[in-house]
């Protein structure tokens, strides 16, 4: 029997696209006091679209409205009731640093204020297909705000996407989504079956077969999901001068960012285009996804360790489940593109906002964190971290299978460095409204 999501009452940033091109931003806030928190609950769900609704991605406006942990304790949620919500959750992501690999210059005392802190309460994030769309929204999400002294507006991060979708490293992001039984949404990849709604929306039957245990009220946890997100600076700079160190010849730095990545510039994958970028490939949303792993055991075209291929190995034989743990992404660039050929850092504060939706943050998010980003046992390669996003304070190495001799990357510096970031919990409509109506 094929399984009904209440689309109407999830949110429908969990499962539905973003703006194709965006700007937008994330707003961070403080509740002061618990009754306009509760007043400004009831005036943001008027803003919030249902999951039940097909949008256009060249005209919708997207408007999600998380709370952490701390936030939900602020809006007087009993304290039994918030016992009943995952324990990652409640002890949140700075606490959970060191498991994370969040050390380093990546450790919480190193992030950008207020993030990790207990004043993050409400997160609100806003994709709109233009600016101009996008300031509308945004004032008309600031006046929800108007006569609620109780509520304090702490951080702003905008983010935008080019009309050609390449983030910061210059490589088209965003393409591989997982499908999810019965959300409507066409899964990216035919070869996939999708995935069971439990692994993203609490209250469904997940990839295990089970119902993860769903917070209590009913009304407050059900379709619900976690959501994780993170500012990721990303030394551009960094990377091209690596690139052009360890090149041998013209073209090869474009081919040594593509074996890093798994995927040309374009968004052509290396899988289907192994010899040069196709971008007619990596525009065609028909056919850039459509892909398995398997007549490439050895890593010969997309190296087994490549960022896109930890991040969905797809049918690569590795250690445990790859259904077990994906992720739907809800990454935004934000920050200016760096000047074309530029080597030397121009000071500018680039990079991602990397965002997840999941229903189980330790054997999701976490488990993705620590096993396929921060280590390379489950793919064979036990010396090895993701060559473009894990963190690092000394030299990692990268192998490219090739014949007749494997090339090795060594000394790789940290591209990334994490800024900070969040566990939140998604609400869904009723609970939003359930929220609104506390009395005690």
């Amino acid at each position: 029997m094929p399984i009904e999501l209440d689309l109407d009452d999830i949110q429908a940033g969990c499962l539905r696209g973003r703006p194709n091109p965006y700007a937008g931003a994330y707003l961070l806030l403080r509740i002061d006091d618990r009754r306009d928190g509760r007043t400004l609950m009831r005036r943001l769900v008027e803003a919030v679209h249902p999951a039940s609704q097909m949008p256009d991605p060249l005209t919708h406006v997207s408007v999600s409205i998380a709370l952490t942990h701390a936030g939900l304790q602020a809006l007087g949620v009993p304290q039994d009731s918030l016992e009943t919500f995952a324990p990652e959750f409640r002890q949140g992501m700075a606490a959970r640093a060191a498991e994370l690999g969040d050390t380093g210059p990546n450790a919480p005392e190193h992030w950008e204020s207020p993030l990790g802190s207990t004043d993050v309460h409400v997160v609100i994030l806003i994709l709109a297909p233009d600016l101009a769309v996008f300031e509308a929204t945004l004032q008309d999400t600031r006046a929800a705000l108007d006569d609620l002294p109780g509520m304090s507006e702490l951080w702003r991060q905008d983010v935008s996407s080019p009309v050609d979708g390449k983030n910061s490293f210059g490589f088209n992001d965003g393409i591989s989504q997982p499908g999810v039984e019965g959300s409507g949404v066409r899964r990216s990849n035919r070869q996939e079956p999708a995935l069971k709604p439990g692994e993203f929306i609490l209250g469904y039957p997940d990839e295990t077969g089970s119902v993860e245990p769903v917070p209590q009220p009913d009304v407050l946890g059900r379709n619900g999901s976690y959501f994780v997100f993170r500012k990721l600076y990303t030394d551009v700079a960094a990377f091209r001068r690596y690139l052009r160190e360890q090149a041998t010849g013209p073209g090869d730095e474009e081919l040594l960012a593509a074996k890093i990545v798994g995927r040309w510039p374009s968004g052509a994958p290396l899988a289907l285009a192994p010899d040069a970028d196709d971008p007619e490939l990596g525009a065609d949303p028909a056919r850039n996804n459509n892909f398995l792993y398997g007549d490439d055991p050895r890593g010969l075209k997309v190296p087994i360790g490549s960022h896109a291929r930890r991040m969905n190995p797809r049918d690569s034989v590795v250690i445990g489940e790859v259904r077990l743990h994906r992720l739907i992404r809800r990454g935004a660039t934000y920050g200016p593109p760096m000047a074309d050929g530029a080597v030397e850092d121009d000071g500018a504060d680039r990079g991602l906002m990397f965002a997840a939706v999941n229903a189980h943050l330790d054997r999701q998010f976490e488990f993705v964190q620590k096993q396929w980003i921060g280590d390379g046992k489950f793919i064979g390669t036990p010396g090895e971290r993701d060559p473009l996003v894990a963190g690092r304070e000394a030299g990692g190495q990268f192998t490219i299978p090739s014949r007749p001799i494997r090339r090795g990357l060594r000394n790789l510096p940290a591209f990334v460095v994490n800024r900070g970031g969040e566990y939140c919990f998604i609400p869904g409509l009723r609970a939003l409204r359930w929220l609104g109506d506390l009395t005690t």
